[in-house]
């Protein structure tokens, strides 16, 4: 008997191989994904071989068509309840109703999703390159669903390999204008201004949706700095403050000489105006730039990796699931600026658990972990304890989510009568990076 199906091994172009050993093409991946065909080493094997060859030849020309439709279908389908949701709010706002919390089965249900996993195979998709000829195609289907102005992009289109390079890219020079007056606090990010307010009094709350809130120290980290003590008469909360100063150097961190006075009390060591704490949340669309800028010449001195859940940062989960922000893996930034303390939270979601943080490129977000603790300690990582810290200027890129998720401010700012900081945007309000969130006069 004579055997059949052996032929001579294929000769590599090893050039190619090394030109793309580091990527990860996106028919590459499609042929993985597909059943390996039977294999056969008797007198059929030839036939076989040369029938399961057209076959894939045949089986590969309708992957690229088919995964591009199956692209389409999802963005359309996402776009429509996108739109459903923007008609139903819209709705009650032009009515003067505003939407309360009401948790329902939805919520319940996504607790018992791998939405953890979910996101981490998501990134991984979406990091898959793309064939040049379809990425405007998937690109320009993706700007229709969520209104992103392909305009503004600094790359042809033909130049972003990959959605997630896509989602996190740059714009061209000047299309975001900074406002640089040195008594406004600019907008880090586009997006939406969902909530905004003053803090005070001890434990302040943040509202997430009327009739949920949720703390500023619970979203910032026990060991936040944040200025939390109650009002009373000056010299009271200043020897408070003089407590507390004592307390954080016997814990080797007096290097950070932030103020401790709360909202309502005249800074110790100068002769500043009252300094109130102020919180503002944004919320970015899938559609937005989602680049994270410096709301002002800021200073950060520490960071915190909270891990945590992946739940949706839309405007529905944020009716339905209780604490969202604070149950969902995020990374805070503490710091000072002009007026005294400064944080900001970016606030993963259900896929865009990967934060990328351009001042720490080494940090690791949405990683896998065999058990899920919320009461586990943040991960902190203090930026030079000398004081010096990472000076950054407005204006300055600092993280960047790689799909749209929500950013909270907790700052302090002048509120005497001669120097008082008030909003510049409203509820519901769209904003762009660089862009007034408030003013204070001199």
């Amino acid at each position: 008997m004579k055997w059949r199906g052996f032929r001579s091994p294929p000769i590599l172009n090893y050039n190619r191989i090394y030109h793309h050993r580091r990527r990860f093409h996106f028919t590459t991946f499609l042929r993985k994904v597909q059943p390996a065909p039977p294999r056969s080493f008797l007198g059929g094997a030839a036939a076989a071989g040369s029938n399961g060859s057209n076959s894939q030849s045949q089986g590969n020309s309708f992957l690229v068509p088919g995964a591009t439709l199956a692209t389409i279908f999802m963005l359309g389908a996402l776009h429509a309840r996108r739109l459903y949701d923007d008609n139903k709010i819209e709705e009650a706002r032009s009515k003067g109703v505003e939407l309360e919390f009401q948790p329902d089965v939805k919520a319940r249900f996504l607790r018992l999703l791998p939405l953890r996993s979910i996101s981490r195979l998501w990134g991984s998709v979406t990091g898959v390159e793309l064939p040049v000829w379809l990425r405007p195609y998937v690109y320009r289907a993706w700007a229709r669903a969520f209104h992103s102005n392909l305009e503004e992009a600094q790359l042809p289109l033909e130049e972003y390999a990959s959605l997630r390079e896509f989602f996190v890219r740059k714009l061209k020079e000047g299309s975001r204008p900074i406002d640089y007056d040195p008594y406004c606090l600019a907008s880090p990010v586009d997006g939406t201004v969902l909530r905004f307010g003053e803090l005070r009094g001890p434990g302040a709350m943040i509202d997430q949706v009327k009739g949920c809130t949720y703390s500023a120290s619970s979203l910032l980290g026990a060991n936040s700095y944040l200025p939390m003590i109650a009002a009373g008469d000056a010299n009271e909360e200043e020897n408070i403050g003089e407590e507390n100063t004592t307390m954080k150097s016997a814990t080797q961190k007096s290097w950070w000489r932030i103020s401790l006075a709360s909202p309502k009390v005249r800074d110790t060591e100068s002769s500043s105006p009252l300094k109130g704490l102020f919180y503002c949340v944004i919320y970015l669309k899938p559609g937005d730039y989602h680049r994270i800028h410096s709301p002002g010449d800021w200073n950060i001195l520490i960071r915190r990796h909270f891990t945590g859940n992946l739940f949706p940062v839309n405007e529905r989960a944020t009716r339905t699931i209780r604490s969202l922000y604070v149950e969902n893996e995020r990374v805070v930034l503490e710091g000072q600026w002009q007026e005294g303390y400064m944080a900001m939270a970016a606030v993963g979601a259900t896929n865009i658990g990967s934060i990328e943080l351009f001042i720490e490129p080494t940090l690791r977000t949405n990683n896998p972990q065999k058990k899920l603790l919320h009461s586990e300690p943040p991960e902190e990582r203090l930026y030079e304890p000398e004081g010096k810290g990472v000076l950054l200027k407005k204006g300055d890129e600092v993280a960047a989510f790689n799909m749209g998720s929500t950013v909270v401010l907790v700052f302090q700012a002048p509120i005497s009568q001669s120097s008082e900081f008030s909003f510049c945007v409203k509820r519901g309000e769209r904003i762009r990076m660089g862009e007034a969130l408030g003013r204070w006069s001199d």
